[in-house]
This record gives structure tokens, sequence and C-alpha cells, in this order.
């Protein structure tokens, strides 16, 4: 998915383009649930977001937080993405009897006044924003903890949020890396072999961002700079300084790590690193699965990011069961503080 605003776009899937389906099995019994718009405080306006509440006494609540790029909370993108991944997701856990907040980033969306400029955010913004919803949806609900669900960047957000953010009932991290972005980010450009000449220019661009220096992006290559853009590399040098092992390592949470085999933005070999950073984890590997959680039947390229653009497709199966049957096993655990070793 992609991070940026309205013009300007960041990582994964620009990259991607350089470089699908049997429905979820439903309960037997259907459950009731209500939608509800909420808002949680930002910096300048409010933040907001969609309250899926079944009618379950003590339900589950999962805060869906959305990948990189313009991104929306129903996970669609006016960069091409019509996935509706989120919603899916939401709608199917509601069925299941989770509830859900699935939002707007800072500056987007229903989010757009919470900021006057998108494009000047850091992790750590979405970390405190990650707080702001915590906290309200803990007035609202009254839930004593609550589970981040973490998709592709909403995975980097939601463990750099569990070190701080109190109450945090697990994660739940879906296709997300498990090397820092700047790697990822590498190997994204050498896969495609079109890109063999500017991959001088966009790692040496890579190594600055990750020393915390902005680069010269009017003198990089025309296809370079969008992604090196002047506006975004505030938050590329904010991303790069993370490793996802590392703010994994040692948690007291509950973790699954739930990969598609089929991601062509994230490895199964990235969720692979992330167990080994919390043994204690539970990895869950789903075959045919690509990055917006849609069943894919080959290995064509083509095939695989048509179905980005395909909200009739439903989420692949496994998918909201390996949710459901996770969130079964761990029931409501007790709140701690924070995530701190």
């Amino acid at each position: 998915m992609c991070m940026g605003v309205r013009t300007i776009m960041k990582p994964w899937y620009p990259i991607l383009l350089a470089a699908m389906i049997v429905p979820n099995a439903a309960p037997a019994s259907p459950i009731k649930y209500a939608e509800t718009q909420v808002q949680a405080s930002g910096p300048t306006g409010p933040l907001a977001g969609t309250l899926l509440a079944p009618e379950t006494p003590s339900a589950p609540l999962v805060l869906i937080i959305p990948g990189s790029g313009p991104t929306d909370r129903d996970g669609n993108s006016p960069l091409g993405i019509r996935a509706g991944s989120y919603r899916l997701l939401a709608e199917g856990l509601a069925a299941r009897g989770v509830a859900s907040v699935r939002i707007d980033k800072r500056g987007m969306f229903g989010s757009a006044a919470a900021v006057p400029d998108a494009n000047a955010v850091s992790i750590a913004d979405y970390v405190s924003d990650i707080q702001a919803w915590a906290t309200s949806i803990e007035k609202r609900i009254g839930a004593n903890c609550i589970w981040l669900l973490g998709h592709s960047e909403g995975g980097l957000v939601a463990m750099a949020a569990a070190r701080s953010v109190p109450h945090l009932c697990g994660l739940i991290l879906v296709s997300t890396a498990g090397r820092p972005m700047g790697e990822v980010l590498r190997e994204q450009l050498r896969a495609n072999p079109a890109n063999e000449p500017l991959l001088a220019q966009a790692f040496a661009a890579i190594d600055a961002l990750e020393a915390g220096r902005r680069v010269d992006g009017a003198s990089l290559h025309p296809a370079l700079q969008p992604l090196f853009a002047p506006q975004v590399q505030g938050f590329l040098i904010s991303a790069f300084a993370l490793d996802p092992a590392k703010l994994l390592a040692g948690t007291k949470l509950p973790v699954l790590m739930l990969q598609g085999q089929r991601d062509m933005q994230v490895s199964a070999n990235d969720a692979r690193l992330l167990l080994a950073a919390a043994p204690g984890a539970t990895l869950t590997l789903l075959p045919g699965v690509n990055h917006v959680l849609k069943s894919v039947a080959s290995d064509d390229p083509a095939a695989n990011i048509a179905t980005y653009a395909d909200p009739a497709l439903p989420l692949a199966p496994g998918v909201l069961d390996s949710i459901s049957e996770f969130l079964q096993k761990h029931g409501q655990p007790a709140p701690r503080k924070s995530d701190h070793p």
C-alpha cells in the first residue's frame, strides 16, 4: 500500500508497479452489528474512523492501522487501489463477534483537518495518533484493552506503538516487513531489471536517508524523484531508522503474524524474521494470498496486481478465520501500561 497524500507517493506500491476466489466461511448464526462514525483528537482537528460493533458482550476490539500511502480507512487509494481490504476485514470480523475501528491517517480523507500537511509526518506522529485512538475507544466503549492490527507499513506503526500505548491486548501484524524499510526498498528496486540504470542513485539516496541526511531530489533521475521527493524525506528518515525485529524483540504481548505467500511486496521470510524476534508469537502463512489479502491463482504479476483494483473480490480463505481464532484463543488479556520488556 502507499504512503503519502494527494500527489506525493511513498514507497511500497509505486515500486511494485515499477518493478483473485473463495468466500470465507460465515458463522452458523449471523451476528448483528452496528456501524458508527467515530473521532479521536488530532493536533489541529479530529481524526476520523468507523466503528463496527457487534451485539456481543465484551467483544474484542481491533484497531486497524492502514498501510503506506494515501490509503483510506477501507484500504483504498486514489493511486489505483480499490481492494477494500480493511472494510472487508472489519465486516468479516464483526460477523464473527469482533469489534473494530478502522481509521483515516492524519491529514487525509476524513482526518484531513487533523494536520495542515499530511506529508509532514513521522512514525512517531502516527504513534501519537494511535495513543489518541486508544484513549477515545476506551472512553467510548469501555474496552479494557485493544488489539492493534497493522497492515504493511501499519505493522511498523503498531510495533512502535506497542512500546508506549497503554492497555493493549496484543498485536496482529499483517503483510508486515521484518527488516528496516531501506532494506526492503533496495530489494524491491533490484527485483525489476528495468531499474538497473537507476540503482546506484537510488541506493545512494537510501544510504543518506538511513544516516538521517536529506538528499537533493532535483539531482535524481526523474523516475526516482517521486520516491525521494523533498516533502516525504522527513517521513522516510523516521521510517528507515526503525528495525521491526528490534521493536518486537522481548515483547510480552500476544502477537500474530499473518503473511500471504504470493505477496510481491513483503515476503514470508519477513514474517519469519519477526517470529525469530518474538519466538512466542504465532505465525500463519497463507498459500495463494497476496499483499491486499486476496487470492491469486498463479505467480503472474499482472494477475496479482489486478486484484488491487477489484473490490468485488472477497478476502482470501483463511484470513478472517486465522485472526478470529487467534483472538478467541487469547481472549481479553489483562491490559498492561506499556510493552517494554
